[in-house]
């Protein structure tokens, strides 16, 4: 890989971490005024729009039919099923122990990959992703917020195993029509799936405070369509188990944009699980830029096979 592409990649991941980070703040707030169906269906509506205007430059052709169903079938898990089931957990449980099941998404990815594509993570990634996910859970723990079963955490662990399959069937596809074709089609079809949350939306718009639906806009753009148009890029690059690896970062992030948009200020043992989260992922990173060329190569080869 050159050094080009390598600043790329690493720029992508950047990105992508940073922009869903913020995700978790964006539909806290979102869900001061919206339910979590009409803010699921809002986000996605300003993310088709925007992908809609974008799509002429790109120069975006139709699927091939026979593609169509997987398609629909990706955008359905990869947005309608995780987003609402996300809304609808972040009702019951904090963000803090939300970001701990969402972390289980790059385990899931990994092993799905490992399971149809034999796409090897390694010793050395599995270490890493333990030690990330272990990062983690310290860093819940640190919320101060009790550990217990409910629905939201069944409904996170859903929205967690869908966004999963999500990612680990995405790179064929994203090699046929590229990465923003790819995400334009996804989002599409799982916006079109939450059409049946559109009844009310108007009145829920009009009585939501401005800031509110403000974030609603920001997430609909960047987390929705910007962030994974730069994971879409890194999966064909370096394939599923490499490039989600990354996303442990994620809710150390979070906790750092909530402390400066919400004032919410993380505990010592927040923050020390986030630097062991580090730790974790630069272990699974190294691994993954050292055997790099070999990754590409199996991955091409699977694709194929697929």
């Amino acid at each position: 890989m050159s050094q080009h592409t390598r600043i790329r990649v690493f720029a992508a991941h950047g990105i992508s971490i940073l922009l869903w980070a913020s995700a978790f703040t964006g539909i806290r707030v979102g869900l001061e005024a919206y339910s979590p169906e009409h803010l699921s269906v809002l986000r996605f509506l300003v993310g088709s729009l925007f992908l809609a205007i974008l799509a002429p430059f790109f120069r975006v052709r139709l699927p091939a039919l026979r593609d169509v169903p997987f398609l629909l079938l990706l955008g359905a898990l990869g947005f309608t099923v995780y987003h609402t089931a996300l809304n609808y957990g972040e009702q019951t449980i904090s963000a803090g122990v939300a970001s701990l099941f969402v972390a289980t998404t790059p385990i899931f990815a990994a092993l799905l990959a490992l399971l149809f594509f034999r796409e090897r993570f390694g010793g050395r990634g599995w270490l890493g992703a333990l030690i990330g996910f272990g990062g983690v859970a310290l860093s819940s723990i640190g919320t101060g917020e009790p550990l217990q079963l409910n629905n939201g955490i069944f409904l996170i662990l859903l929205a967690s195993f869908s966004e999963s399959i999500y990612f680990a069937f995405q790179k064929k596809y994203v090699e046929k029509y590229g990465s923003f074709a790819f995400t334009a089609y996804t989002i599409w079809a799982g916006t079109l799936f939450m059409l049946v949350f559109l009844p009310g939306l108007g009145t829920a718009i009009m009585q939501a405070p401005l800031h509110v639906t403000f974030s609603v806009l920001y997430l609909g753009i960047f987390p929705s369509v910007v962030a994974y148009l730069a994971l879409a890029y890194v999966t064909s690059v370096v394939g599923t188990s490499e490039a989600t690896s990354s996303l442990y970062l994620t809710p150390a992030l979070a906790f750092l944009i909530a402390w400066v948009w919400l004032k919410e200020v993380p505990s010592l043992l927040t923050i020390i699980g986030g630097l062991i989260t580090l730790g974790g992922v630069l272990l699974s990173t190294v691994k993954a830029s050292s055997a790099l060329p070999q990754t590409e190569k199996r991955g091409t080869a699977h694709v194929k096979n697929v």
